[in-house]
């Protein structure tokens, strides 16, 4: 089978207008691709307009100056999207036998050499593509909100995906200013969630347990580990409180600590009363603000976080998160 080159992707086909797949279009019209994009829900143009209006105020501020509504386009049926796209991001919700669906029809309706990539945030590939003609061309490109500032994209093969398709989906998320991880083994909830749902359910063991609301957990973040793993993540963290002798002398000092019951393996039932908790919880930490306006902080506070590590050439600073100059 013959792929095109990245070179030739010029027009991305977006599968799913929703938090992410919005995100994915803004991205991609900011370095200047063609969009075209679809959505079975009611009203799914304006909405995504919406969104991407707003991922707009970000990314001028990075620099992408363009209007990106002058390379938007949405249509009323996959067959048109299918036949105009380059390169397909589905993006629809992470149920399998949906999943399964899109993406068989995806593949009876694009052409052979179209790399069609789901954004599933932990759903097995293998089971994705099984009732494809074509499984070898799919392939899991999972990002992270929001899409359009966020640099970091899980590629996961599934048992069919061609190295090939997933060499050339790498390439083409590294030209649209992402840092692709190429997951080694496919394994349900890839890296990046796999370390936040651990975080998560412990943190819902605490707030269940009455050891700390919400803002505690958030707080325990904010002002300390997440700081430290912006810039080196958690083995790189880790080996440096080990001192001179790095992360030997850590595991031999903490290492013990392991046996002690610090943290639960499984999650807490998640009950209505622990429900509220967090609803409560949280809705109290946001005093009031509309979620837009916590987006646009977000977002404002990433790009800054993004343009210091961008001085020292280090870790997410690395990648082409900014418009060049």
């Amino acid at each position: 089978m013959v792929m095109c080159e990245m070179s030739d992707i010029k027009t991305v086909g977006i599968v799913g207008c929703g938090l992410i797949g919005s995100g994915w279009a803004a991205r991609c019209l900011a370095r200047g691709l063609n969009v075209i994009a679809f959505d079975p829900s009611d009203g799914f143009e304006s909405k995504c307009r919406a969104y991407i209006d707003n991922a707009q105020i970000a990314l001028r501020k990075m620099g992408f100056d363009r209007d990106l509504a002058d390379q938007l386009s949405f249509v009323s049926d996959l067959d048109t999207l299918c036949e105009a796209s380059d390169f397909i991001q589905e993006s629809a919700p992470d149920n399998l036998d949906l999943k399964r669906k899109i993406h068989d029809q995806i593949d009876r309706l694009t052409d052979a050499k179209t790399v069609i990539a789901s954004s599933s945030s932990g759903l097995l590939p293998t089971e994705i593509q099984s009732k494809t003609r074509n499984p070898e061309r799919i392939v899991i490109g999972h990002p992270f909100n929001p899409v359009y500032i966020l640099p970091l994209v899980e590629i996961v093969k599934g048992a069919k995906t061609s190295q090939s398709i997933a060499d050339q989906a790498a390439k083409f998320y590294t030209d649209i200013g992402m840092y692709p991880l190429m997951v080694k083994k496919e394994i349900p909830g890839y890296i990046s969630d796999r370390i936040q749902e651990a975080v998560w359910r412990e943190s819902l063991h605490m707030v269940a347990d009455g050891v700390a609301s919400t803002q505690d957990i958030d707080d325990a973040i904010v002002y300390g580990p997440g700081l430290r793993w912006a810039i080196m993540g958690i083995c790189l963290t880790f080996h440096l409180a080990g001192g001179e002798q790095g992360m030997k002398h850590m595991l031999e000092q903490f290492g013990p600590a392991l046996k002690l019951p610090w943290t639960h393996m499984e999650a807490p039932e998640l009950t209505s009363e622990l429900s509220n908790r967090m609803i409560q919880g949280t809705k109290e930490q946001s005093k009031g603000i509309p979620i837009r306006e916590l987006e646009q902080l977000r977002d404002n506070c990433l790009i800054e976080i993004l343009e210091v590590l961008k001085k020292y050439d280090y870790a997410a600073g690395t990648t082409q998160f900014s418009s060049p100059e």
